[in-house]
């Protein structure tokens, strides 16, 4: 089932963040690895990703650096900062409220079969 892409826009951040919670990763490493954990829900292009990650990184929330591969090619890693997990733990919060909200309005219904 294709899903909306209006219902991304607002998580990408959070979800980003939650990423780099993790550990350090480089552009593509972060589009793969959403990609695996949502099942192939969430397919972000680098299109939407450098920008997200740019902004990021002029508000404080990630750094960047880079580093060599095996292979003596250079890759750029971000990481989260201090002020990026603290971030990451709010957004968090509001999104267990937002999803709890989400699903009493649309669970109810169906739980009393309507």
């Amino acid at each position: 089932m294709a899903i909306n892409k209006e219902l991304l826009k607002g998580s990408t951040v959070i979800l980003i963040l939650s990423l780099l919670d993790q550990r350090p990763m480089y552009g593509y490493e972060m589009i793969k690895e959403m990609e695996v954990k949502s099942e192939g829900v969430f397919t972000l292009k680098e299109g939407t990703l450098y920008p997200i990650l740019h902004s990021l990184e002029a508000e404080g929330m990630v750094e960047c650096y880079w580093t060599k591969t095996d292979g003596g090619r250079k890759r750029k890693y971000y990481k989260i900062t201090k002020n990026g997990r603290e971030y990451a733990k709010e957004k968090q919060k509001e999104w267990k409220i937002f999803r709890s909200a989400v699903d009493k309005v649309i669970w109810e219904g169906a739980v009393l079969g309507w």
